[in-house]
């Protein structure tokens, strides 16, 4: 089958790779769509950073070279032994990440925190290829009214509801969304969905303008408008309770800080690549919280098929592009980081 193999910094490789196999407990996987994510490219770009290279993963014994891709939406075509579900022509989506459920972490229910976790396309082959094969009971069945293009953004859902849940917005809170690409797009329908009104913060006129489309109480340009006074003036002079940093730019921490109300809480989701300058006196002084998010749990791929079911989750408008498995190198990643990068997701199919 095609694939596009991870050998190192720059270097990616469209190959003809043996057809994987399912084990027991496995299903094999007939893609339908792979996303390309803006890690995908910093990867490629950057990396080996979050791929697996001189050592092997614990969890799966892989290292590079390895097939890359982690949002995925694919069709059930196989079953390994012993599984009873999900059945032959599902169509599915995944909880693209594997643990040793035997650390503290995972006991605790505190996966993303495993210290060996092992994500699809970055410590096992992952899904820019025909197919791939994956823990039965780690792949959620798609309701009828849910297409496969749609659920192709189940995966950056995922990680946009876990950083919801970790906010605990409710009905009432006032958040501001610092970012609104993808993922902070996704976060702030998924806090809408928690009952939350939520401002969308970003420079970049496209996102603001589907921001709004998707139910922002508020848009900012932070190009033209000072974001900390505009954040006040909707908020009663206070700033938000909740700041959600989605954009991962060095500067963009610091604002977050100095836009939530005092005693407010800030949620790191972004990946940064560069060290943000930060002066802790300003969390201490006002007794601002700070808190990560990482990845996502079962739960957040379960909940972000439901929220697209019932219309809460719009994924299609975040679908910029689709184009094939040979189309990638030349085509999918040169788009993503173009200075102007007028798309939000590019999707592959392999067919």
């Amino acid at each position: 089958m095609q694939a596009l193999v991870y050998h190192g910094n720059k270097d990616l490789r469209l190959e003809t790779v043996p057809e994987p196999t399912p084990g027991p407990g496995q299903v094999k996987l007939a893609v339908d769509y792979c996303g390309i994510c803006a890690t995908d490219v910093e990867e490629f770009l950057y990396g080996p950073v979050f791929i697996s290279g001189d050592t092997p993963n614990p969890v799966t014994g892989r290292q590079m070279p390895l097939t890359t891709g982690h949002e995925i939406a694919a069709t059930v075509i196989e079953l390994g032994e012993g599984v009873l579900a999900p059945s032959v022509g599902d169509r599915v989506v995944l909880n693209g990440v594997l643990t040793c459920r035997t650390c503290r972490w995972c006991r605790e229910g505190e996966t993303t925190q495993c210290p060996s976790m092992a994500a699809i396309g970055f410590a096992i082959d992952g899904g820019l290829a025909e197919h791939v094969v994956w823990p039965a009971e780690q792949v959620v069945v798609l309701p009828d009214n849910v297409s496969s293009k749609e659920a192709a953004l189940v995966e950056p859902a995922s990680v946009a509801i876990h950083a919801a849940r970790r906010s605990e917005a409710a009905a009432g809170d006032r958040v501001a969304v610092i970012g609104v690409g993808t993922v902070g797009l996704l976060a702030m329908q998924a806090l809408k969905a928690q009952g939350a009104e939520v401002y969308a913060v970003d420079k970049r006129q496209m996102s603001l303008e589907l921001a709004a489309e998707l139910g922002a109480d508020a848009t900012i340009d932070s190009s033209t408008q000072d974001t900390v006074s505009r954040l006040a003036e909707l908020t009663d002079g206070i700033g938000p309770n909740i700041v959600i940093d989605a954009a991962g730019a060095a500067e963009t921490p610091k604002l977050a800080v100095e836009a939530v109300r005092r005693g407010g809480l800030v949620v790191l989701v972004a990946i940064y690549t560069s060290t943000p300058q930060f002066d802790f006196n300003s969390l201490v002084g006002t007794e601002v919280r700070m808190a990560g998010s990482l990845a996502y749990e079962q739960r957040d791929v379960e909940e972000a098929v439901k929220l697209i079911a019932s219309g809460q989750m719009k994924t299609l408008p975040l679908v910029s592009d689709v184009i094939k498995l040979d189309q990638v190198i030349e085509t999918g990643f040169p788009r993503m980081v173009s200075a102007a990068k007028d798309v939000f997701r590019i999707l592959v199919t392999p067919r």
